[in-house]
């Protein structure tokens, strides 16, 4: 019964809040594509035509206005409870940033898939990469991915979800073309074992800042939060551009 409740709980939640917002999915894109190869980014030149991964990359959250994609609502997030794994939590039957990944990812190596879907389908992939990496979107409870934790940004009714969303992002003043250049550059053998991890690796990795995020005491949050904790979201953002790069050259580089 009681993973019956959760079963059902986790089918009637959804975050009311876009991930990173379009400054951080924007740079997500524009890192990934400065790491492409040249036989990669011709490929997806002839799926996305004029359109970058950094313009692409906030489509999912564009077409949330669009009922007919309603269906895709739940695939932004996971639930995970702390202490257990993927394989051991209940599954949402409308899907998830993990299934829907995996699956995604797998129908594109196949290249069966007719012009219209592989082109959803990419941009699919370039925004939920950069979702599963922020970390309120590999929830821990019944929070909705903090979006029910209430709290103040400079004095300013918001909550925790928001907060990583956009609100540490935002008041940096940057552009995304600023805050891609400003999220650092792994190593090569940095960049090669970032490129090894698996999508369930990239969640477990979110799941290990829980501590950090959920650290808010009186919920009065400004610059000491931003201070202690903006460099995680940057190292977020940073490893998801580098990790589409590898997965869409595994796609359409070989």
């Amino acid at each position: 019964m009681k993973q019956f409740s959760i079963f059902c709980l986790l089918t009637l939640l959804s975050f009311t809040c876009f991930s990173w917002g379009p400054t951080g999915h924007r740079a997500v894109g524009l890192i990934a594509e400065k790491h492409l190869t040249a036989k990669a980014k011709k490929n997806i030149a002839k799926i996305l035509g004029q359109q970058s991964l950094a313009e692409v990359a906030t489509w999912m959250d564009e077409i949330r206005s669009d009922s007919t994609f309603n269906y895709t609502t739940d695939w932004h997030w996971v639930t995970i409870e702390t202490g257990k794994t993927y394989d051991e939590s209940p599954k949402n039957p409308k899907g998830d940033v993990i299934m829907t990944l995996e699956r995604i990812i797998a129908e594109l190596k196949k290249h069966t898939l007719d012009k219209k879907t592989e082109t959803e389908y990419l941009k699919i992939l370039v925004h939920l990469v950069g979702d599963i990496h922020q970390p309120l979107h590999v929830g821990c409870c019944d929070d909705q991915g903090g979006n029910k934790v209430k709290v103040k940004w400079f004095g300013r009714e918001t909550n925790l979800h928001s907060t990583w969303d956009s609100n540490m992002i935002d008041d940096t003043k940057l552009s995304y073309t600023e805050l891609a250049g400003f999220l650092g550059e792994p190593d090569l053998t940095s960049l090669i074992s970032l490129q090894k991890n698996s999508v369930r690796e990239w969640a477990d990795e979110s799941m290990s800042f829980r501590k950090q995020v959920y650290n808010i005491g009186d919920g009065n949050l400004g610059y000491k939060y931003s201070y202690n904790y903006f460099s995680i979201a940057k190292q977020r953002m940073m490893q998801a551009g580098i990790r589409l790069a590898g997965v869409l050259n595994q796609i359409y580089g070989k």
